[in-house]
């Protein structure tokens, strides 16, 4: 797994929430980090001499015409198109939201940092299986969430999304998001996983080509990110899913 710079101010609590993750930390000056390797020298390849026929330079040749410098990137972060109509299994599938849960009840205000916003609303499917899937899972959020610094707010939700294999696609999901948010004012909407994807935003494409973009639900800042047992069968998208709870955050700083 690639090693990478947090972009917050981590505590050791934090730091060790993030290894247990698996996401790899890097601080500078940090005496186990090691030193980056030095840059071998190029080694310029010998090439034959060319014959004087070659060497004279064509004077009938047209001179290139100089590069065009290349466009700067924009500052805005890119915009989601229209939501696309679902198909595949989205189409078949009954999906019902359930009411939101605080996650951190016993979270003083007092020592809640502003910056991390008035509320949070996570959507995410429930867990199918065995109960230890489930527990894994469980605690594999709760780790993220404190590493980001969560567990010190009390308005942090949680929807899960209920799937059945009838009935209309979405039924009654918009609505009851629409409620969710109107309801509970978050500064960010984190939408896990692709069957919370499909249902709040009508999407269907991988999440690999969703993140990143600018989404909103009933006009608050979405976030499009992997659910916990997809990391657990693929840690490797870890650091992917660090990096979109750090966007959030950014966010939900934005709003306070």
């Amino acid at each position: 797994m690639d090693t990478m710079t947090p972009s917050l101010q981590l505590d050791p609590r934090q730091r060790a929430m993030l290894q247990e993750m698996g996401v790899r930390l890097w601080l500078p000056g940090d005496s186990t980090s090691g030193n980056a390797p030095s840059a071998q020298p190029a080694v310029r390849p010998k090439t034959a001499p060319q014959s004087p026929a070659a060497q004279e330079p064509n004077r009938n040749a047209t001179p290139p015409s100089p590069a065009q410098p290349a466009a700067a990137p924009s500052p805005t972060a890119p915009t989601a198109a229209a939501p696309a109509a679902p198909t595949g299994a989205a189409a078949t599938e009954h999906a019902a939201l359930q009411a939101p849960r605080t996650l951190y009840p016993d979270a003083n205000p007092a020592q809640c940092p502003p910056a991390l916003g008035k509320a949070w609303l996570l959507v995410a499917e429930g867990v199918h299986g065995s109960a230890a899937l489930a527990e894994q899972a469980e605690r594999l959020l709760d780790n993220m969430l404190r590493a980001l610094g969560l567990h010190q707010h009390p308005q942090v939700y949680l929807c899960t999304l209920d799937l059945a294999p009838s009935g209309p696609a979405g039924a009654g999901v918009d609505e009851a998001l629409a409620d969710a948010v109107a309801q509970l004012a978050p500064a960010v909407v984190l939408v896990m996983g692709r069957a919370a994807v499909r249902h709040c935003l009508g999407r269907s494409e991988p999440l690999g080509q969703l993140r990143g973009l600018l989404f909103t639900l009933s006009g608050v800042p979405a976030v499009v990110t992997f659910d916990a047992p997809v990391l657990l069968r693929s840690p490797g998208l870890k650091p992917a899913a660090w990096e979109d709870l750090c966007r959030a955050r950014a966010l939900a700083a934005a709003a306070a």
